[in-house]
């Protein structure tokens, strides 16, 4: 039995499962959202979804499919309807949770249904637009908005803002809420000024740019889910069998959800009524807290740890969690080493230690088999824009590098030592065994290897301004602790180099 609309009263594993009721298949078309990636499926569709089900919101999302590869075949097949499988740690428990989720009303093409994504700026149950077009998408290019379709996403999002603005006669009540979701810092107002510059471009009354500013939101936000997409095939077989239906839409996601969106007006409270029932979606005047929070104790973390994870001999984050000395680095690097440094202005102590919480529990999360090869990429830039302002703040607090901070910066250092092959990438080398090394800067490491002491090597990379856009070897002690670690790991291997980190964190509590 596959899963669609009929389908719903046959299925039975009610003890396991969440499924909608058939009255959400009435409910009018209130999100227009572009992009059918599994982030949206797996956080505001799921979010939306549940609001639906709990009789807040009370609205269904037309999808937009932008790119040309791919088929909408398996929504309309399934009515929709698909099975998010929330699997993970909550507060150190095993969690597990399959969802039939029934917030997508329809998919239509860009490419071959635009006039009927056009007709959906005419409906006046319309108020919300969500996008996830990937960071590339949110970029300015010459696109004529009368084209059928317009080639970016911000040129389609003026089309369709144009046309619900001349079929509401300019009404400023039928304006929307905005909420792009890629992943760049104030991706709200980025994308306002880009949808006004391409007004001006293709010379739209005075009148349409006006309403684009003052009847319409245009809100940051922050999306922080991992949704991996499908189960592994043999588990996804089991679970349909457990089910009782066939779904290829099925996915699976972490239990830990965020969507941050950035407004302090009434309006916007009120229209994103689906907020009310999601503990993950916080609604607040500043995001830039959750923002800081994710960037340094999640990003932060995987980006401090990635390399010394890789040289201790761990493939996955959780494989290295199982560890009781590697989940003590990380715990106590995150607690001791980074909050302290973070803990200011509106993000508290409590706060900052209840989110490093959260991100152990998903590092444990088994269900999600995060590489820390994958992780490593682009290393380097990483490093600079997650790490380096908290090395530089602790080294200013407390007039030291602390210890984890300094083995994790050499564990970068020495994992980043690579040279070119044939086919004109660099490799690094464990135990006899290449690895990738996928960083726009590896020539520049590679080449500093070459220059002969460890000294000379940490003076020419540290003191490489394309690298770090400063000069970090003028930092008084960081060259050095760098140094001590590098050796360390150099003799006598990444697991003791460790355990002699922690044993350097006890002489410090003393």
């Amino acid at each position: 039995m596959k899963l669609n609309r009929s389908a719903l009263a046959h299925i039975t594993a009610t003890d396991t499962l969440v499924k909608p009721s058939d009255n959400m298949f009435e409910l009018p078309e209130k999100v227009l959202q572009f992009g059918t990636g599994i982030l949206l499926r797996g956080l505001p569709d799921f979010m939306i979804g549940h609001a639906n089900n709990n009789g807040i919101f009370n609205g269904r999302i037309v999808v937009v499919k932008s790119t040309a590869t791919g088929s909408t075949d398996a929504f309309e097949e399934q009515d929709g309807l698909y099975t998010v499988c929330v699997r993970g740690i909550d507060n150190g428990k095993k969690a597990e949770e399959n969802h039939i989720v029934s917030s997508i009303s329809r998919v239509l093409s860009a490419g071959n249904e635009w006039d009927s994504i056009l007709e959906c700026a005419d409906n006046p149950d319309m108020q919300v637009i969500i996008s996830n077009t990937t960071e590339v998408g949110i970029t300015l290019i010459q696109d004529n908005i009368h084209h059928a379709p317009p080639v970016s996403f911000p040129g389609k999002l003026v089309a369709f803002l144009y046309q619900r603005f001349k079929h509401f006669h300019g009404d400023t009540t039928k304006g929307l809420v905005i909420i792009p979701t890629e992943l760049i810092p104030d991706n709200g107002d980025v994308l306002l000024s880009i949808v006004l510059e391409l007004a001006h471009q293709n010379n739209l009354e005075t009148a349409f740019i006006d309403w684009i500013e003052n009847a319409n939101f245009f809100c940051n936000s922050l999306v922080d889910r991992i949704v991996p997409g499908k189960l592994p095939a043999e588990a996804h077989h089991q679970l349909e069998k457990e089910l009782g239906y066939t779904d290829e839409l099925m996915i699976v996601s972490e239990v830990y959800s965020l969507w941050a969106i950035e407004s302090s007006n009434e309006k916007v409270k009120n229209i994103l009524s689906f907020a009310a029932c999601n503990d993950g979606i916080v609604i607040a005047p500043d995001i830039e807290k959750f923002r800081e929070l994710k960037l340094r104790l999640l990003n932060g973390a995987h980006t401090f740890a990635c390399g010394l994870a890789h040289l201790a001999g761990f493939v996955t984050v959780k494989q290295a969690m199982d560890d009781d000395a590697f989940a003590n680095y990380i715990r106590q690097m995150m607690h001791e080493e980074i909050i302290p440094v973070i803990s200011k202005g509106d993000i508290s102590r409590s706060d900052a230690e209840n989110f490093a919480e959260k991100v152990l529990d998903r590092f444990r999360n088994n269900f999600i088999e995060h590489k820390w090869l994958s992780i490593t990429a682009q290393y380097a830039s990483k490093m600079n824009m997650r790490n380096v302002a908290v090395v530089k703040a602790y080294m200013q607090q407390y007039g030291y590098l602390p210890p984890y901070m300094g083995l994790s910066f050499a564990a970068h250092i020495l994992f980043m030592r690579s040279t070119q092959g044939e086919d004109g990438n660099f490799y690094g080398e464990l135990n006899g065994v290449p690895y990738l090394v996928n960083d726009q800067h590896a020539a520049i490491y590679a080449a500093a290897w070459k220059q002969g002491g460890l000294e000379i090597i940490l003076a020419k990379l540290l003191g490489n301004e394309s690298i770090w856009n400063e000069d970090l070897s003028v930092l008084p002690g960081l060259k050095n602790e760098i140094l001590h670690w590098l050796q360390l790991l150099m003799n006598v291997g990444a697991k003791a180099a460790i355990q002699q980190a922690a044993k350097q964190k006890k002489e410090l509590i003393r």
